[in-house]
């Protein structure tokens, strides 16, 4: 538990800025995307900032430099907690009858979004590693994990 705390301390705050950068606006996106097809949507704005940014940015700090898999793996976990915490405390809203219910069944709505949103880690770190190199190039240089 020292070694991931320590990990989460050691990050440049730059990197930090990158990962806000990318998944404020993808979560703001990806919210305004789910409620135009009616998919599904968070019951509250301020709930992408905590998701997206208190939520996921820490996780993709603790599976950076991981394998696809791993990161995908472990973000599938995470990202099922998210799911099932949204839908069991009303926090988000799944449109009925929408395009993943028709496809997988309603019992399995809250996996499939676990097993599509998993994907944010693995993907989300590549993103933000090939930005990071683009805006602060002398701080991207010494910093491996």
């Amino acid at each position: 538990m020292k070694e991931l705390l320590l990990l989460i301390k050691k990050t440049p705050f730059t990197l930090y800025v990158t990962y806000l950068l990318i998944y404020i606006p993808w979560g703001f996106g990806m919210d305004a995307f789910g409620s135009w097809v009616e998919i599904a949507r968070f019951n509250n704005w301020w709930q992408v900032i905590t998701c997206y940014g208190l939520y996921m940015i820490p996780i993709s700090v603790l599976l950076k430099g991981r394998p696809f898999f791993e990161q995908y793996a472990y973000g599938f976990v995470a990202m099922g907690l998210l799911e099932f915490g949204g839908y069991y405390f009303k926090t988000s809203y799944a449109y009925p009858n929408n395009i993943i219910e028709n496809f997988f069944g309603i019992r399995n709505f809250a996996l499939g979004m676990a097993l599509f949103f998993a994907v944010y880690f693995p993907l989300g770190n590549w993103v933000v590693g090939k930005l990071f190199l683009v805006i602060f190039p002398q701080q991207a240089q010494g910093y491996d994990k």
